[in-house]
C-alpha cells in the first residue's frame, strides 16, 4: 500500500453560516460544492485549499462540544502554510481574530502561531 496524499479533512461546526463565513471569507478557501442532505438535516460544504487539498465542513443538529483542547487524544490541530507569518497575523488581527504570539519551531527554525475557528478548533499558521 502507498498513500499518495491527504484527500480531505472533515470539520463539524456548531453554527454552519458562521463557520462557512470564517473558512470562506476570512481564510479564503474556495467553495467547490455545497449540498443539503435532507435525511440528516445537514449541510456539507467542500472547500478547496490552494487547489491541492480539501476541507469538508459539516453541520449537524446539536453536535457535542469538543471534550478538551489540543492535548486530548485525537487530531491536535489544523495547520495551514503561509508565505509571511507577520502579514497573516496582521490580516487576522484586522478581522478581530486574536492569535497567540509568534513562536519559532526549534527543529526547523520556522515561525508559527495559533488561533481558533468559531468552534474553538485550534488552527496553526506555519511559515513556509
Amino acid at each position: 500500500m502507498k498513500l499518495t496524499g491527504i484527500h480531505h479533512i472533515a470539520i463539524i461546526c456548531s453554527n454552519y453560516e458562521k463557520s462557512k463565513d470564517f473558512y470562506v471569507s476570512v481564510l479564503g478557501l474556495t467553495p467547490i460544492r455545497e449540498v443539503y442532505r435532507e435525511e440528516r438535516n445537514s449541510f456539507k460544504l467542500d472547500l478547496a485549499v490552494n487547489g491541492h487539498y480539501q476541507i469538508e465542513l459539516f453541520s449537524f443538529q446539536h453536535p457535542p462540544e469538543r471534550p478538551s483542547y489540543p492535548e486530548a487524544a485525537g487530531l491536535r490541530h489544523l495547520a495551514f502554510e503561509v508565505e509571511d507569518i507577520e502579514a497573516a497575523v496582521d490580516y487576522l488581527s484586522s478581522r478581530q481574530i486574536r492569535t497567540e504570539p509568534i513562536r519559532v519551531d526549534p527543529f526547523t527554525n520556522k515561525r508559527f502561531t495559533f488561533f481558533e475557528d468559531p468552534d474553538h478548533l485550534p488552527i496553526e499558521f506555519y511559515e513556509k
